[in-house]
C-alpha cells in the first residue's frame, strides 16, 4: 500500500504517532510519506493533530486517498464557554502493535535527538489539563527506554507525570544508564519530587529539567527552593525552566510573584497562555518579556518594559 502521513501541527518537533505509523506500514513493505497534494493516489493517509484549534488550525481531509484516518488530541479538544474540553469520545490510542513499535526517526531528519513517553497518567487533575481524561489518574509505566533510543546523544522526555509513576526508580535509573544528554521537557512535579528523584537527576547528563507552577495559590516557592539547594544546574548553568500558568484565574501582580521568585532562585520562568487567543493584552505582553531571555535580563522590571509594532524598549 502507499501511505500518507500529515503532521497538521507542522514539523516544529517529532510526532511519536506518526513515527510509529511510519514504522509499522513500512515493517509490512508498505510505502510510506508525507502526503502530497499531486495526482498521487493514497491507499491511507494519516492526519494527526495534537494542539487544539487554539494553537494549530485543521486542514481539510485529503481528496486523493482511499481511506483518511485522524487521530491525537487535538481531535478531541474543543472549546465550550471558553474553556477548553476534552471528549474521549473523539479520541482514540493507537493500536496495541502500533503503540509498541520502535519509532521511525528517519520521517524527521532534521532531528537527530531521540523521544520517549515511559509512562503515562497523572493523579493531579488539573482543570486545563487533558492527560487524565485520556490517560487516567494513575501514573503509571508503559514502556522501557530502549522502545524509543538506540544510542542517540540526546532524549526529550515527554512523560507527562514521572515523579508520579512508581515504577520511577526503574525509570530513572534506565535514563541514567543511556549516557545521553537528557531533557525532560514536561513539567516534573515539584510537590513530589523527593530526595532520591533530584540525586538521580544528578548523576544524569542533564540539558534541562521543566517544572510548573500553574496556581498561583499553590505557596510552592520552598520547594523551588529546596531544589535549587540540592539540585543540579542544567546545561545552561539554572536549575531548569518552570512553566507558569497565565489567565486562568490569576492576575499579573500574582503571574508576577512567581516570575520574580523563580528568577530570583536561579530559574528560568516561562509564560504559559491559556486561552491565548482570547488572552488581553496585558497577559500577551507579559509573555513576550518573560520569554525572551535577552529581553528579560536587560530589563527585569516588567513595569518599565513597553513593547510597540516598532519593537521592544525600555
Amino acid at each position: 500500500m502507499r501511505i500518507g502521513l500529515i503532521d497538521v501541527d507542522g514539523h516544529h518537533f517529532p510526532n511519536l504517532a506518526l513515527m510509529r505509523i511510519s514504522a509499522y506500514h513500512k515493517a509490512l513493505g508498505d510505502t510510506v510519506e508525507w502526503w502530497r497534494s499531486d495526482f498521487i493516489h493514497y491507499d491511507i493517509v494519516y492526519m494527526s493533530k495534537i494542539f487544539s484549534n487554539n494553537y494549530t488550525r485543521d486542514m481539510p481531509e485529503p481528496l486523493n486517498a482511499d481511506r483518511v484516518i485522524k487521530g491525537g488530541t487535538g481531535y478531541a479538544i474543543s472549546l465550550q464557554n471558553g474553556v477548553e474540553v476534552f471528549d474521549t469520545k473523539k479520541h482514540q490510542d493507537l493500536p496495541p502493535e502500533i503503540e509498541r513499535i520502535y519509532p521511525d526517526y528517519s520521517i524527521y531528519p532534521q532531528y537527530d535527538f531521540a523521544v520517549s513517553m515511559t509512562s503515562r497518567g497523572c493523579p493531579r487533575g488539573c482543570p486545563f489539563c487533558h492527560v487524565v481524561s485520556k490517560e487516567g489518574r494513575c501514573a503509571r509505566k508503559v514502556a522501557d527506554v530502549s522502545n524509543f533510543w538506540n544510542g542517540q546523544s540526546e532524549i526529550k522526555v515527554l512523560d507527562p507525570n514521572i515523579t508520579a509513576c512508581r515504577e520511577k526508580r526503574d525509570l530513572m535509573r534506565q535514563y541514567k544508564e543511556t549516557g545521553a544528554l537528557i531533557d525532560f521537557t514536561q513539567g516534573l512535579d515539584i510537590r513530589l519530587l523527593n530526595d532520591a528523584d533530584i540525586a538521580d537527576i544528578g548523576e544524569m547528563r542533564l540539558k534541562n529539567v521543566h517544572f510548573a507552577w500553574d496556581d498561583p495559590h499553590d505557596d510552592l516557592a520552598g520547594k523551588f527552593a529546596n531544589y535549587a539547594k540540592l539540585g543540579k544546574k542544567n546545561k545552561h548553568g539554572r536549575f531548569g525552566t518552570v512553566y507558569c500558568l497565565t489567565n486562568f484565574g490569576s492576575t499579573i501582580e500574582e503571574d508576577l510573584y512567581r516570575i520574580y521568585t523563580l528568577r530570583d532562585m536561579g530559574y528560568d520562568p516561562y509564560v504559559m497562555i491559556y486561552d491565548k487567543p482570547n488572552a488581553p493584552k496585558e497577559v500577551k505582553r507579559l509573555q513576550r518579556w518573560c520569554n525572551n531571555r535577552r529581553i528579560f535580563r536587560t530589563e527585569p522590571d516588567f513595569s518599565k518594559y513597553i513593547y510597540t509594532s516598532k519593537g521592544d524598549t525600555k
